[in-house]
């Protein structure tokens, strides 16, 4: 009986393990048993612990099974330098029928160019190529048409229900555990197999990720830690999208700091890179729900301080390094958009971001004539000639040649000129004039164009690289009392920056194309207090234009939109006067004009709101969900459902219909008049605490 050896089980095990991706694994055996029609190149991509790593070594499995060599690249180790690709994958150029594995790509992701162009095409006769990693490929291997008809791109989704279910019965969950856990895990496979680990629940018992299940993974994952710094620290670096020991010397003070970074490197759950320290994604994850169940006061904590480290570290960057600064602080809010967040915070090493040369203008005239027309190309001509230093334009690495540019314009002083040749332009003063005048020594900044490929604004590298630099003009400008960004496709685009504060204010013609203004007056939220508030989980993004959204319904001048968002800020603000006296209900029919104490006649408007919610049974129910939810505030939504001695899911639903309610009780409200300012306006049944609550 022949011997097998420890590595053939432990590819054998790890080959019977892999429950599903029969797609994927078709192409994959299509390719290693050389079928005619089958691709020479076949790149996966998806999310990080999504099963990618498993499909590369089925390949190599596969491979080795019919006797082919096979030639392993981790792309955490090249350093993105193609020598260094060059000597791992030296056997596939020189061995026929080599399999090529390279696994991590996204860590080297600017050699695709020179992988697809250069390398590739040196590889043996008969070798083939798996590559697997986060980032997608580029459309140029589409394009090429000989690439077209040799390259598959197979993007790696999560896990249907089944396949979840038969990878937990594959590690022997019990059947009636597998649903929580299957709805827990959201089809990730790393997800699914650290819920597969933990010890079984009771018979019968619910099962939910709660503490026992958090605690249980930080055990397994991170294991027993020296102190209460060296947790703290772990917080950070859970949070952070790179954690340096400057970051934790701001966040934690000069508590050992250098010692507990040097610990950190050590931990086999935290990579070293050139940027700083990040732990793996399981470790990440597990650490940051942790967190947030212990102690979500904290966890809000933490966000606040690196949100301030990062806008520290954007402030104090190169012109160059703007971008990227901003990039790292955009990670914190990866989650806040949920599946509809359009901004990428990943980086783009293989696009620079540059100052605009004499020779970019023909490029950059004819791609603004080719994406929004002959009307905005004269516009762009104009900006050229008054504020050259205004434009960035973006290339590829190592080319010369643009591919997209954008601007952001400073202005002072409305001109004549600048009015006659930009109908957006004049349209941005007129609200100025109107709404929001500029005092001396104030100024305004608007993203004026950005412009790519193809016309429309779609989320891609070249859109990420303009709004970084937008974002780091708007947290480093001084003595900017306003911004605006004009988008033609606010379809895609607006919600995403009403989430961040900037509503939409006007919409101009320009040569037949609608254009999209979005502006924020800093004078009524600083960006430190920005920053602040986006960090904060719970937290509704303030809008900071002065006429959001005008209308002549029973709001006032707020949108029924802007209302109904503003009402329920207000609750979640309640024990907070200095975020609720920021709130857009100030500007609406609950506060008369000219009131000596808005804060307070907005404050005994929803009071009035919620004693009229107790006129029938249903009410009673909604106006106890509410005060206890916001005015008596618990620390959680769950501690609330809990005092009110109902089930979590009727919590909710009560919650849910009490908003509604209270906000067409408010909106019915008749207008106010001035009332005057007292102590005793607010009964204390609504008490006014001075604590931040989320």
């Amino acid at each position: 009986m022949q011997a097998v050896g420890l590595a053939d089980r432990l590819a054998s095990a790890r080959a019977g393990a892999l429950v599903g991706r029969e797609p994927e694994r078709a192409v994959l055996d299509r390719m290693l048993s050389g079928a005619p029609d089958a691709p020479l190149v076949v790149y996966l991509h998806g999310p990080g612990g999504i099963g990618k790593s498993s499909l590369v070594r089925y390949a190599a499995r596969q491979a080795e099974l019919a006797g082919r060599r096979v030639v392993h690249v981790d792309g955490r180790l090249l350093d993105a330098d193609p020598r260094r690709l060059e000597e791992a994958a030296a056997l596939a150029c020189a061995e026929p029928g080599a399999v090529l594995l390279i696994d991590t790509f996204e860590q080297c992701q600017p050699l695709e160019a020179w992988l697809r162009e250069s390398f590739l095409p040196r590889l043996a006769d008969r070798a083939v190529v798996v590559v697997a990693g986060r980032v997608a490929p580029d459309t140029e291997w589409s394009l090429d048409p000989g690439w077209a008809q040799l390259f598959t791109a197979l993007a790696v989704r999560p896990l249907d229900v089944a396949q979840s279910d038969a990878l937990l019965a594959a590690r022997g969950v019990p059947a009636e555990q597998r649903g929580a856990f299957v709805a827990f895990a959201g089809g990730s496979p790393l997800t699914l197999s650290l819920a597969a680990s933990l010890p079984p629940s009771a018979p019968g018992a619910l099962w939910e990720p709660a503490g026992d299940v958090l605690t249980t993974l930080v055990e397994r994952l991170v294991g027993d830690l020296p102190s209460a710094v060296h947790r703290r620290a772990l917080e950070v670096v859970a949070q952070a999208y790179v954690t340096r020991e400057s970051l934790l010397r701001t966040v934690l003070g000069d508590e050992d700091t250098d010692t507990v970074f040097s610990w950190l490197r050590q931990l086999p759950y935290i990579e070293a890179c050139p940027e700083g320290l990040h732990p793996h994604d399981a470790v990440r994850a597990t650490l940051e729900a942790d967190l947030r169940w212990r102690d979500p006061e904290r966890y809000d904590d933490v966000r606040v301080r690196i949100a301030l480290a990062g806008l520290r570290a954007v402030r104090g960057a190169t012109g160059d390094d703007v971008p990227l600064r901003v990039a790292e602080w955009m990670f914190l809010f990866r989650h806040q958009g949920g599946p509809d967040n359009l901004y990428n915070y990943r980086m783009h090493p293989h696009i620079e971001d540059t100052p605009l040369r004499p020779e970019d203008v023909p490029a950059v005239l004819r791609m603004a004539e080719e994406a929004e027309g002959p009307e905005s190309a004269a516009a762009v001509a104009h900006w050229l000639r008054r504020q050259p230093e205004a434009f960035r334009v973006h290339r590829y690495t190592g080319s010369s040649a643009p591919v997209s540019f954008m601007a952001i314009l400073r202005l002072d002083a409305p001109l004549p000129e600048d009015r006659a040749e930009d109908p957006v332009i004049a349209a941005v003063w007129d609200l100025v004039e109107a709404a929001a005048p500029l005092r001396p020594g104030e100024h305004l900044g608007i993203r004026r164009f950005a412009v790519q490929p193809g016309g429309r604004q779609r989320p891609s590298p070249l859109m990420d690289l303009s709004s970084r630099r937008a974002i780091g003009e708007e947290m480093r400008a001084h003595g900017r009392a306003v911004m605006f960004t004009v988008f033609e496709d606010a379809d895609r685009w607006g919600r995403y920056l009403a989430e961040a504060g900037v509503p939409q204010v006007a919409v101009v013609d320009v040569g037949g194309r609608q254009q999209h203004i979005f502006g924020r007056d800093w004078r009524r939220q600083t960006v430190e207090e920005w920053v602040r508030y986006r960090a904060r989980t719970m937290a509704t993004p303030v809008p900071t234009w002065p006429t959001t959204a005008a209308t002549s319904g029973p709001a006032g001048r707020l949108s029924r939109a802007a209302f109904e968002e503003g009402a329920l800020e207000a609750l979640r603000t309640w024990h907070a006067p200095r975020e609720f006296a920021t709130s857009v209900l100030l500007h609406s029919h609950l506060v008369p004009p000219g009131s000596s104490d808005p804060t307070a006649d907005l404050r005994g408007a929803i009071i009035t709101a919620l004693d009229a919610l107790r006129t029938d049974p249903a009410g009673v129910k909604a106006h106890e969900a509410l005060t206890t939810t916001y005015i008596t505030a618990p620390r959680t939504h769950r501690a609330a459902a809990r005092r009110l001695g109902v089930p979590y899911g009727t919590y909710r639903r009560h919650l849910a219909l009490a908003k509604e309610r209270l906000t067409e009780l408010l909106l019915r409200q008749p207008a106010t008049t001035p009332a005057p300012a007292s102590p005793h306006q607010v009964p204390k049944e609504y008490p006014v605490g001075s604590a931040e609550h989320g």
